[in-house]
């Protein structure tokens, strides 16, 4: 199984992550990444930067160490409305969104209120895929809000971070998310989801998840850059033409 993109890293910019992005570049490349995204918390996440950092992105190169880099973030779903914490203005000018419900943003509520806020995030157009969704924190309809990123050609996560010391329970939970997203047709992401540039790059337990429920490589986009800045310009990003002269 091939997997070429890392779409969930954090830096100590995040407050409770421990590596620079260069750290993290060094990482990626020593583990024949091709590419990794940016994604630090939003600012309600306690310790997140303000919102200027994620804004001013645009001086990060395009790569660092040899691995390509994709300006992103990891937003905060705060109500059921959808909404999260960070302008519009500034979500445009990103290459990728990450939409996550986190315990200090979002206390949890009822399954009914976690699904409303994953339909109403997914269906607002400024996401790209739902973080960590395994959560046990957060039940939710998980038919309804896959079937709906579906539709909207938003991608689900399946977070490495999940299936190891991170949101315990969560591990039987994307084992169903991830057989029920075969069998609907809906296309994944994979994230370590990085707090120390260690981490970079390690999918050991999504590849061990996913080949447990054999799920199909053509539904994961990052198996190669192309493969996931192919899934941007469906969304609308002009960022693949960053990359068109590059031979991957």
């Amino acid at each position: 199984m091939q997997i070429q993109v890392d779409t969930h890293t954090h830096t100590l910019s995040s407050g409770h992550a421990y590596s620079t992005i260069i750290e993290n570049a060094q990482a990626a490349a020593a583990k024949g990444l091709k590419m990794f995204c940016n994604t630090d918390h939003a600012s309600l996440m306690p310790g997140a930067p303000h919102f200027w950092y994620f804004a001013n992105q645009r001086v990060l190169p395009r790569f660092l160490e040899g691995v390509a880099v994709l300006r992103g973030v990891e937003a905060n779903i705060v109500n059921t409305a959808g909404d999260v914490d960070l302008d519009h203005t500034v979500l445009a000018k990103l290459d990728w969104v990450i939409a996550s419900l986190h315990e200090p943003v979002f206390k949890p509520m009822t399954k009914s209120d976690h699904t409303e806020a994953l339909i109403n995030a997914i269906q607002s157009g400024v996401i790209d895929a739902i973080g960590h969704p395994g959560n046990p924190n957060y039940d939710f309809d998980f038919e309804t809000v896959i079937r709906t990123a579906a539709k909207n050609n938003v991608l689900v996560e399946i977070n490495n971070s999940s299936l190891g010391r991170s949101r315990v329970g969560s591990a039987p939970r994307c084992e169903d998310i991830a057989a029920l997203a075969k069998e609907l047709g809906a296309r994944i992401t994979t994230g370590s989801d990085a707090h120390f540039a260690a981490d970079v790059g390690n999918f050991s337990s999504i590849k061990s998840l996913l080949a447990h429920v054999d799920f199909p490589q053509e539904l994961i986009v990052t198996q190669h850059p192309e493969t996931f800045l192919a899934f941007l310009t469906e969304r609308g990003k002009l960022v693949a033409e960053q990359y068109e002269n590059h031979k991957w």
